[in-house]
This record gives C-alpha cells, sequence and structure tokens, in this order.
C-alpha cells in the first residue's frame, strides 16, 4: 500500500522525486554516516533561510552515550537508546544573540517575547527539514524525535543547554536498516485552498476514504498491532503521549523564553 496515486501533472526533478518518497526509518544499521557527510549536512542546515538573519539555531550532535542514553530517558522511544544511527538535537538558541547584546551593554528583554521565540522556532525547523531532504537526497534514512519533548528539563541538563535555549527536537540519521512503505497523507483538497480557508462541512464524511486506506497500510504493516482509522486516532490520541503532557510552557518559562 503506497501513498494515493501520483497526480500525472506534477512536474518532477531529482530533489522532488527524494521528497516524494519520504519515509521515516526507525532502524539502522551501525554504519557510521561519515565525517564528510556529517560535515555536509552541517553545511546544509547553515544556510538554511532565516527568520530576520537572526540565525537562531544550534545543532548538538550526540556522541557520548551517557548523553545518549539520557535524551532516551526522555524519549522513551527504543530507536533513540543504542549507538544505530547519528543523533541530532536541534536547538532554538535566543542566548547567543543575547549574549552578543549583553557583551555590548544593550539590553536583551527583547530575547524574552513570543515573537522572538518563534522566529527561532522557525529557523530551527527549516534547519532540520533541510538536513532531512539533503540526508535523502544520499541515501540515508531519517526519524525526527518530537519524543525528545517527554522531559525536556532532562535533555536541557544534559546538553548543558543555557537560558533563552530550547531543545526543539531531535533527529536520528543513519543507514536505513528496513524498508517502510510510504505513509498515505490528507488528501490534497482538504489541506490546500486559494485565498480563504477550505471549507469542509463534515470532516467524517469526507476523509472515509482515506480512513480505508490509513486503516489497510496499518494492517498490512503490522497485522497484529491494530491501529484505527485517521479521525479515530485524532479523536483519541491527542493529549495522551509522554511529550504532549510534559509541561512544556513551563520549561519555557523556565529558560527565560516566552515570557511577553
Amino acid at each position: 500500500m503506497t501513498d494515493a496515486p501520483r497526480d500525472p501533472a506534477l512536474v518532477t526533478t531529482a530533489t522532488i522525486e527524494t521528497q516524494l518518497a519520504h519515509r521515516t526509518f526507525r532502524a539502522f544499521t551501525d554504519q557510521p554516516i561519515g565525517e564528510d557527510v556529517a560535515a555536509t549536512l552541517l553545511e546544509v542546515a547553515r544556510h538554511t533561510a532565516t527568520s530576520s538573519f537572526y540565525q537562531q539555531t544550534t545543532i548538538i550532535r550526540v556522541k557520548d552515550p551517557t548523553i545518549r542514553q539520557e535524551v532516551f530517558e526522555s524519549s522513551r522511544q527504543p530507536y533513540v537508546g543504542g549507538n544505530r544511527g547519528e543523533l541530532w538535537i536541534f536547538v532554538v538558541d535566543l542566548h547567543r544573540n543575547a549574549q552578543i547584546r549583553r557583551e555590548s551593554g544593550v539590553d536583551t528583554e527583547p530575547m524574552e517575547r513570543t515573537a522572538l521565540f518563534l522566529e527561532g522556532t522557525e529557523d530551527t525547523l527549516l534547519a532540520a527539514q533541510n538536513v532531512v531532504v539533503a540526508a535523502e537526497s544520499l541515501g540515508l534514512g531519517t526519524v525526527y524525535l518530537g519524543s525528545i519533548a517527554g522531559d525536556p528539563r532532562r535533555v536541557i541538563r544534559a546538553l548543558e543547554l543555557p537560558a533563552l535555549t530550547y531543545p526543539l527536537l531531535g533527529l536520528i540519521i543513519g543507514h536505513p536498516d528496513q524498508e517502510p512503505q510510504l505513509k498515505p497523507r490528507l488528501p490534497r483538497e482538504i489541506t490546500t485552498s486559494i485565498d480563504t480557508y477550505p471549507e469542509v462541512a463534515d470532516y467524517s464524511a469526507v476523509l472515509s476514504d482515506y480512513d480505508e486506506v490509513v486503516h489497510t497500510y496499518y494492517d498490512l504493516r503490522d497485522a497484529n498491532h491494530r491501529v484505527d482509522s485517521f479521525t479515530r486516532q485524532i479523536r483519541t490520541k491527542p493529549g495522551t503521549g509522554r511529550a504532549e503532557q510534559a509541561p512544556i510552557l513551563e520549561v519555557l518559562h523556565e529558560q527565560g523564553l516566552l515570557l511577553s
């Protein structure tokens, strides 16, 4: 089972083909990605678009097994532990620019504002996505780790993150040791529109066919692990995961972020 049939009107390039073939990998071989590849991916991240040229992102490559274990304890996802695949943490970093201002005797209060944090979040997510596209173009596999938010204080302590920083997400990059299917996405007609928000009178009715596709996808992936339709997942799952129950706003305030 794959995603919906390809729209024949789509324009294609090697880059677009890589993006349309995106899959999440949760199993990796013990082969390292190589320092030349790591340097290339970090350079790709460095050249990512940045809001207002503030460049509010820092990437931490986790090499120390003890620190990786701490990230695993926060995530609790089995593929985060061990030493397969390279673990990177993408940090929203307002500390660097605050320190530049502090060294010049300039007030750092603007760095505590929500708008600045959102700009740093944009920078960080864009950098992570650029790294993923570049890694996949090299035949590598990746998995995003929003799960590190399960215990963000633990990650902050392990990485010795200063005030005005926040570990937004993790990323494992490595040589795949599995062949997952393409995961079906929501229909384009309800996720895009022109000029105004798309009007949908009854999502359950509109998504009935998609629900069947999703159900079949999970049945084929693991017949012994039942996962319900997309709409049922949305009715039952949000708010139940560790990361979704973590005191994120409290931790952000402790880090001196989102104070105004």
